[in-house]
């Protein structure tokens, strides 16, 4: 079964990979922050929803990772 990613021509793959890379890097940072809110959090009152909150959207940033690296192999397939 062919990729989904085969049916983009390289104009388009290199745009989405330009937005995938941003909307990683975004969604890092807002991660990374959840975490240091959660760290202080958890200090001044202990653990609550708030200290596991960043669990639930960490798994996006690897997938959205895992999705730049197919979009990069494709394109290079292609050169």
């Amino acid at each position: 079964m062919a990729s989904l990613l085969s049916t983009y021509t390289v104009k388009e793959l290199q745009k989405k990979l330009k937005t995938q890379k941003i909307l990683f890097v975004v969604q890092t940072i807002v991660v990374l922050l959840m975490v240091v809110l959660a760290i202080f959090s958890s200090i001044d009152e202990g653990v609550s929803f708030q200290t596991f909150l960043p669990l639930f959207f960490a798994p996006m940033s690897v997938i959205m990772f895992f999705e730049i690296k197919k979009i990069k192999k494709e394109l290079a397939l292609r050169k």
